[in-house]
């Protein structure tokens, strides 16, 4: 039986998927094999020696410790692509109402009553404040061109958009879902320089903190609409807000309230609405328990965030190590299935970055040869699938 623990509220469409017969779920299991998690901070946690997995209902990652998982052996999971059609919505409405000044209409239109003059006259005198540009024929500059970032980008195409884009990491998959009338460029500069309007799509990390700021925005147009539905970090706010009264930027979007940032004008801040729809809470419940399911019960990974892809189809033992991505592991390892005198008939061994992942299809296996691996100096865990 495993043991799963929810430490935010998890789609029930997600956690029907756990086999009742296989699984418990719950909010208080102690010492459980995997966590269920969306925004739930766990740098402060303490693993119990059983868990093996985590699986964020979400792309980001930021609060979880990923290298303290590593060297535990924790695999750690993220839904990548699942809420992206929730994000782009929210990116279009920002794309719209930064362009048309609409909040600030809303709430000029909310005081209105009739008085000495009636509201249609106040309306039609008073409307011109609210006039801003349509975004037809404009430029949309996006950094990141990712599972949303290409969704944004085919969508501003579609509504009549010039888009320009860059991404450093984008595959050739990802290059053909894009819309061929996106302009890929080499250089977050090159976008800066033409973007009417900017829209970032990374994820935050220590090269990427603070990457919009004085410097990055004195690159761009003169009157640029900037909008930031990734992470609130990205964005340093105090040259934001310069930005904002020096007029270089006409208005900032972010997700991401916090103190300076929420009464500052020129800036609309929603709380944290990207992935806050029902369909992207069903879909990344539902891919973050498959993630974790197949991770649990055959060792298969996909969409690991510290692990690599990895997936075998096995005929005897199926034995997962998860080790460090060093010299000779390989060999050390294959020498104690080979000094037991038992066959390794498959074999996959995938590295992602310091960690490696080393499946084995091994005829003759037992405990002591498993006692024998998780001695190496190096490996991190140890799993052992018997038919």
């Amino acid at each position: 039986m495993y043991h799963i623990q929810t430490l935010n509220k998890i789609a029930k469409i997600g956690t029907d998927r756990f086999d009742a017969n296989v699984y418990t779920i719950s909010d208080a299991a102690e010492n459980p094999d995997g966590i269920l998690v969306r925004s739930a901070s766990l740098h402060e946690t303490e693993f119990g020696g059983n868990l093996k997995a985590i699986a964020r209902a979400g792309a980001g990652v930021n609060n979880i410790p990923l290298d303290k998982c590593s060297e535990a052996g924790i695999c750690v999971f993220n839904t990548p692509g699942a809420n992206a059609n929730a994000v782009k919505e929210l990116v279009l409405t920002g794309l719209l109402i930064s362009s048309r000044k609409v909040p600030d209409s809303l709430k000029w239109s909310a005081q209105l009553t009739d008085g000495e003059t009636s509201v249609a006259k106040q309306v039609e005198k008073g409307k011109s404040q609210f006039a801003g540009p349509e975004i037809a024929g404009k430029t949309l500059g996006i950094i990141g061109l990712g599972a949303i970032g290409a969704l944004v980008a085919n969508a501003a195409v579609a509504l009549g958009m010039k888009v320009v884009g860059t991404d450093p990491f984008l595959s050739v998959s990802g290059a053909l879902r894009l819309n061929p009338a996106v302009t890929v460029v080499d250089s977050n500069d090159d976008v800066f320089a033409a973007a009417d309007y900017l829209t970032i799509h990374v994820p935050y990390n220590k090269d990427t903190a603070g990457m919009i700021n004085a410097s990055t925005i004195a690159k761009m147009k003169d009157g640029v609409r900037v909008l930031n539905y990734a992470r609130g970090e990205l964005v340093h706010d105090d040259d934001m807000i310069a930005a904002l009264n020096s007029g270089k930027v006409a208005c900032y979007c972010t997700d991401f309230p916090n103190a300076k940032t929420c009464h500052q004008e020129g800036i609309i801040a929603t709380p944290h609405l990207g992935a806050s729809t029902p369909e992207s809470e069903d879909n990344c419940a539902v891919m973050a328990a498959d993630e974790m399911i197949a991770y649990l019960e055959k060792g298969d990974i996909c969409n690991s965030v510290n692990l690599p892809n990895a997936s075998l189809q096995t005929v005897y033992t199926k034995v997962c190590i998860i080790h460090r991505n060093v010299p000779s592991m390989i060999s050390a390892v294959t020498a104690v299935v080979g000094e037991a005198g038992s066959n390794i008939e498959n074999m996959l061994n995938t590295s992602k970055g310091d960690y490696a992942y080393t499946i084995l299809d091994v005829n003759g296996m037992n405990d002591a040869m498993a006692d024998a691996l998780r001695a190496i100096d190096g490996v991190l865990r140890v799993r052992v699938f018997k038919k």
